[in-house]
C-alpha cells in the first residue's frame, strides 16, 4: 500500500457524526467507517468527529405528535460538530431524517442524507430493481421518506403489515436495550421472507439499529444496509472532497 503523503492527509475532509441516535448504533457507523478505511498506519485513517448525544429526544414519538421535539437538540448538536471543525456531517439515524432539512439549514456544512444515499447506490447493487422492502421505524415508514427517495428512480417500496412492522420496532428498541439474541433476528427473517415472497428484489436495513440483528447471509436477497451505506459515502467525500457538494443533495421538507 502505498503511503499517503502529509499534503494529501491534510486534503482529506472530517467527518462529524451528529450520533447518539443510538448510541450502538453510531458505534455501528464508527466501526464501518474503520473498517472500509484502506489504511495500513493510524494516521492514513479519516479525522472523525462524533457528538454521541443520546439526550435528543427519541424522534419516533415527537413524528406521531405525542414526544417532545427533537429538533432544537439535532441543530445544537449539528451546530457543535461545524464549531469543532466537521467539514460535512452524517447522521446515523433513518429516523431523525424526518428532521433533516432544519438540520441542513441550521449549519453552513453539507448534511449527508441517508435515504438519497441508499436509493442511488441500490442500482448498483441490485441491477434492475423494481421492488424493495424496507424494514424501519413505523415512525419512518410513516414519513415516506424511503418511498420518496426510491420512486425518484422508478423503485417501488414495500413495507411489512402491521404485525411484521409490530415486529420490526421491538427488534429496533430491543437493540436500543442490548437485546440482539438469536430470537430477534429469526422474527426478522420472517417478516423480510414476506416482502421478498410479494416481490421485493432487496431489503433496506432503514433503521442503523438493524444491523446488529439483521446480516447478508440470514437473507435470500440482497441486503442495503443503510449505516454501511453511509460508511460508505463517508469515506468516498473525505478523500475525495471535489465530489461533496453534489452528495449533499436537498430533501423533500417534512
Amino acid at each position: 500500500m502505498s503511503r499517503k503523503t502529509s499534503g494529501e492527509l491534510m486534503a482529506e475532509k472530517v467527518i462529524g457524526v451528529l450520533g447518539g441516535l443510538g448510541p450502538w448504533a453510531t458505534l455501528d457507523l464508527f466501526e464501518k467507517i474503520l473498517t472500509l478505511t484502506p489504511a495500513g498506519r493510524d494516521q492514513e485513517h479519516l479525522r472523525l468527529i462524533i457528538d454521541n448525544n443520546p439526550k435528543i429526544p427519541d424522534r419516533s414519538p415527537a413524528i406521531f405528535g405525542t414526544g417532545e421535539d427533537p429538533t432544537p437538540a439535532l441543530v445544537e448538536t449539528a451546530r457543535n460538530l461545524e464549531r469543532a471543525g466537521a467539514d460535512f456531517i452524517v447522521i446515523p439515524c433513518n429516523t431523525a431524517h424526518f428532521f433533516y432539512d432544519a438540520v441542513r439549514r441550521a449549519v453552513s456544512v453539507p448534511v449527508l442524507h441517508i435515504m438519497n444515499e441508499v436509493a442511488a447506490s441500490a442500482g448498483d447493487a441490485v441491477p434492475g430493481l423494481r421492488k424493495v422492502g424496507v424494514l424501519a421505524t413505523a415512525a419512518t415508514v410513516r414519513s415516506r421518506l424511503y418511498h420518496d427517495a426510491f420512486e425518484r428512480l422508478g423503485v417501488t417500496v414495500v413495507g411489512p403489515d402491521e404485525q411484521g412492522q409490530d415486529a420490526v420496532n421491538r427488534a429496533i428498541y430491543g437493540v436500543k436495550a442490548g437485546r440482539m439474541g438469536p430470537e430477534v433476528t429469526r422474527e426478522l427473517v420472517a417478516v423480510a421472507a414476506a416482502l421478498v415472497s410479494g416481490g421485493a428484489q432487496a431489503i433496506v436495513l432503514g433503521c442503523t439499529e438493524l444491523p446488529f440483528v439483521l446480516r447478508e447471509q440470514d437473507l435470500t436477497v440482497p441486503l442495503l444496509d443503510s449505516n454501511l451505506i453511509l460508511a460508505s459515502a463517508a469515506i468516498r467525500l473525505a478523500r475525495d472532497p471535489g465530489s461533496l457538494m453534489a452528495s449533499a443533495a436537498p430533501s423533500r421538507m417534512p
